[in-house]
């Protein structure tokens, strides 16, 4: 009856007494003492503040802590950062897109910059209603870094042979081999620029038909396009104010988005391969603030890497196993 009073079972509290009297109220719902490690109430508020600062207040914590990594600082982990926000009601999901689908589906393997890029169109919208640009966009997929983009006022093979000539020469590649992936709009089929790929040295590599994300890594990039907080969803004035944007959007995405699939660097560091260093200094800072208190760490520090090679659209590696060979001649026999 006493346990039923308490809300345990009997089998409980023969459990919590096997090794002798209870020394403490283990049910779920009890109220435990502060742990002598857990961030006090200044350093909980230091916390908001950060977040509510203009500088990071649309960013998550994913951004926001490999940040102030980079400049020597450590406060709380990415979890506790995570936890705080939802203690005050501060986390919830931003922007206008729905909660991305992660989705696996022509396989090219990049382990170094400029070997395997991705590109592609996208329409911007203009001054009035019906009337676009068209956004030539050319991605390496290793570092995410753009290598290459113009805009212009229609889709032509000649555009993307003339956008492709030269982010060759910016990047230079020589004859260096290069794979060069897109989608099939008809400026990738187009003869004019199929022959500049052949003369460029590049290998010219599609998605499936009717595969809508066998291009997922320049998708992506117009979705971060799209979405930015500042882009004018009502229309570019004019093909000059569009140039002026994506001119400014690059330069934040090349040099100041850290890039949450390559260890929260940014894509013109790894593609200069200045990551590892920065990399190897964040895990320095993380070890020292461990030492400082090591109380706060159950565990090893964060791990601070990024991917050694870049997949475009792996392959599913089937899990079943192969019929062994005698069995295969017993069958036949």
């Amino acid at each position: 009856m006493a346990c039923k009073e308490l809300g345990i079972s009997l089998r409980s509290l023969q459990r919590w007494i096997e090794e002798g009297a209870v020394t403490e109220d283990q049910r779920k719902k009890a109220v435990r003492s502060r742990p002598s490690h857990a961030l006090s109430p200044e350093e909980e508020q230091e916390v908001l503040e950060i977040t509510r600062d203009p500088e990071f207040a649309d960013l998550p914590p994913s951004q926001i802590v490999p940040t102030l990594a980079d400049r020597g600082k450590y406060i709380a982990s990415e979890s506790t950062f995570y936890r705080i926000l939802r203690k005050h009601s501060q986390q919830q999901h931003r922007g206008r897109s729905i909660q991305r689908v992660a989705r696996i589906p022509t396989t090219h393997e990049a382990t170094g910059p400029n070997e395997v890029w991705s590109w592609d169109i996208s329409w911007l919208p203009g001054p009035v209603k019906g009337m676009y640009y068209y956004l030539y966009l050319i991605l390496d997929i290793y570092s995410r870094f753009i290598v290459g983009w113009e805009i212009w006022e229609r889709e032509s093979e000649e555009h993307a042979a003339e956008l492709v000539t030269r982010a060759v020469l910016a990047q230079k590649i020589g004859t260096a081999p290069l794979v060069l992936h897109s989608d099939n709009g008809s400026p990738m089929k187009g003869s004019t620029f199929l022959e500049t790929c052949r003369t460029l040295g590049i290998v010219p590599s599609r998605s499936r038909p009717r595969v809508s994300n066998d291009n997922a890594y320049s998708e992506s990039l117009f979705r971060t396009y799209k979405y930015r907080p500042v882009f004018p969803s009502k229309g570019f004035e004019s093909l000059e104010t569009s140039r002026l944007w994506t001119r400014d959007f690059v330069e934040w995405y090349n040099e100041k988005h850290h890039h949450s699939a390559i260890g929260f660097v940014t894509p013109g560091q790894r593609h200069r391969g200045e990551h590892t260093e920065i990399l190897e200094i964040r895990k320095k800072v993380y070890e020292e603030a461990k030492s400082s208190n090591p109380k706060r760490w159950s565990g090893n520090t964060r791990i601070w890497e990024n991917p050694q090679s870049v997949f475009l659209n792996p392959e599913k590696v089937s899990t079943k196993e192969a019929p062994r060979e005698d069995l295969q001649e017993t069958c036949a026999l």
